[in-house]
């Protein structure tokens, strides 16, 4: 049995997938692109017609903006699906030694005291990480109440400081609209100052940007540019974005062998998107030796860790037998489990539909529980 790869996403909405066309039996449907979200701000980040906040750099994630609606390609360039979402406003991380206590309460969850020395650093220091993270606690509501408007003037203080990651933050709030009107002139401004002195989120945003055709002008070879840039500092978003674009040949030319490699270093970062697609490249041998074990093990943490198509996958190995053993009641709880996120398959209920009462009450009563946990 050959596994079927998700959809590719090119340039709007690289965290769907899609199948190639439905083979035999066991090959898994195509998955289903997820429609896109409203929102600036990328989301995997084609790019999703929806743009979404991560920060993967700190230890906090700020609030999803919305992302940039995904506008018509012209018809010579290679066609994104949707549009990935911008990363969210990191934590900042402090080198200054003299911050860290700031950083390290930060983490503790002792957001009081982590303002306390914030402001001390800030006001008596002129400590332009220390306004970042102040920056950080408003827009958060940690240890205050949620203020906008004060967090983006201390993200305005510490970008006119030269802090890469208050620029950073300052931008998405310009795009996502919170604490002002929505302003993409600036933060697309801000976006190439962050990215210019090195931050990974900044290249990775501004990126979809190129991609979207609506903030900028479309420029796929500038978005990957960009993107190689964010993923060589090992952001996962843009890996798993980069991957898409060599397995298209858009803005890159076509290298299968490139986006494996891309594919498996997100996996390592936990990008559950990347997780399916390179869990399929090694079952099927594209781009990489051939590994059917190492697939389904794969294929079984992207399913735990609630990817529908994973999910599927994994019921249509289990029921096969081809790189695991034949286990219909465990296929059916997966297969149970992806439907009721919107992953139905009449090739599963063909298949599972022999299982006698007792075994179908068993799986049912697994996914129930499953379901049941996921929603607590």
């Amino acid at each position: 049995m050959r596994l079927l790869r998700p959809i590719s996403i090119l340039g709007c909405c690289l965290m769907a997938a899609t199948g190639a066309s439905a083979q035999i039996s066991l090959t898994p449907p195509a998955a289903q692109t997820p429609a896109p979200a409203s929102k600036p701000a990328a989301k995997k980040e084609a790019p999703k017609a929806t743009t979404k906040e991560t920060s993967k750099d700190a230890s906090k994630e700020a609030p999803k903006p919305k992302a940039p609606a995904v506008a018509k390609k012209p018809p010579a360039t290679p066609k994104p699906a949707a549009t990935p979402a911008p990363t969210a406003s990191p934590t900042p991380s402090f080198d200054d030694p003299n911050v860290d206590l700031v950083y390290g309460a930060y983490q503790r969850g002792l957001y009081k005291t982590a303002l306390d020395l914030a402001l001390t650093r800030a006001q008596y220091a002129g400590d332009a990480k220390a306004m970042t993270m102040i920056g950080e606690l408003y827009s958060g509501a940690l240890g205050v109440k949620r203020d906008y408007a004060k967090a983006i003037e201390w993200y305005q203080r510490a970008a006119d400081a030269g802090d890469r990651e208050g620029m950073f933050a300052l931008a998405m709030m310009k795009l996502s609209g919170r604490g002002g009107p929505v302003n993409r002139e600036q933060a697309v401004k801000l976006l190439a100052s962050a990215a210019k002195l090195g931050s990974p989120k900044a290249a990775y945003n501004l990126a979809l940007l190129y991609l979207d055709g609506q903030t900028l002008p479309q420029d796929v070879k500038r978005s990957a540019e960009l993107l190689r840039v964010a993923a060589d500092a090992g952001n996962p978003e843009a890996q798993y974005a980069l991957a898409t674009f060599y397995k298209e040949g858009t803005g890159v030319p076509k290298d299968i062998d490139k986006a494996v490699r891309l594919l498996q270093a997100a996996s390592l970062a936990d990008n559950v998107d990347a997780e399916v697609e390179y869990a399929i490249a090694l079952y099927n041998g594209t781009g990489t030796p051939k590994n059917e074990a190492a697939g389904v093990a794969m294929l079984r943490k992207a399913a735990r860790q609630n990817s529908p198509i994973a999910q599927n996958r994994l019921a249509r190995v289990l029921v096969s037998g081809q790189g695991a053993p034949v286990d219909k009641v465990e296929a059916l709880k997966w297969h149970i489990v992806a439907k009721t996120a919107g992953k139905g398959d009449p090739m599963l209920d063909d298949a599972l539909a022999d299982l006698s009462p007792e075994d179908r009450t068993r799986a049912q009563e697994a996914a129930r529980k499953w379901i049941g946990n996921d929603k607590k």
